[in-house]
């Protein structure tokens, strides 16, 4: 399982046309199933004259928790497609919505499948995205001394954040991305030579 997390910035949306159908995709940052259902709802609302409202989406750190409907298409031409599209985009807390307004013509099972993989496709390149790192708050506590070395090795990867209290010796809590982290302690403890206190405190997301 990948420690970054992609999510969006802002909605994206596409317009497909296949032999005069129009498939419309808008794709919405959620958190939970009911705000999920809520925006599928408010979709459903604002095209009510359209022939089908399909939607898919994903939540989760994990992305563990997705659902999809065809609404009324034929079984697997239209929600699990756009499915497959979020779970390839890397993805998570999305719902994506595909409304089509029928244009007379059948478009068969193939076709239906790409014209709303389509839709789904163009939705989520038009949206804006940004990722955020699964992290490790790690307390580092040592003698005065070590600090700047100490410094050194935390500003030697990317994305690390720390702060720093001073007593009768140095604390720092340290935000430190989580493939890092046992290279970190490892540098920390050579340098120390086993005097620094390394505790894990928590995982976050930052």
């Amino acid at each position: 399982m990948s420690e970054k997390i992609i999510r969006l910035k802002s909605s994206g949306e596409s317009e497909v046309i296949v032999k005069k159908s129009r498939f419309l995709g808008i794709t919405c940052p959620v958190s939970t199933p009911e705000e999920a259902q809520e925006f599928v709802n408010s979709i459903k609302k604002k095209y009510y004259d359209a022939r089908h409202n399909c939607y898919a989406y994903v939540i989760g750190e994990k992305r563990d928790i997705v659902k999809f409907s065809d609404d009324g298409e034929p079984g697997g031409t239209a929600g699990k497609p756009m499915l497959d599209v979020l779970m390839g985009s890397g993805i998570t807390d999305v719902a994506l919505v595909v409304t089509r307004y029928f244009g007379g013509t059948l478009l068969g099972t193939g076709g239906l499948v790409r014209a709303y993989s389509d839709a789904a496709k163009e939705a989520i390149e038009n949206s804006e995205t940004y990722t955020v790192e699964k992290k490790m708050r790690l307390k580092i506590e040592a003698d005065y001394a070590s600090f700047t070395p100490i410094e050194r090795i935390l500003k030697s990867k990317d994305n690390i954040s720390y702060e720093t209290e001073y007593s009768d010796k140095i604390v720092i809590i340290a935000g430190v991305p989580l493939p890092f982290v046992e290279e970190i302690k490892k540098s920390i403890t050579e340098l120390t030579s086993g005097k620094a206190l390394l505790n894990e405190l928590e995982e976050y997301i930052g």
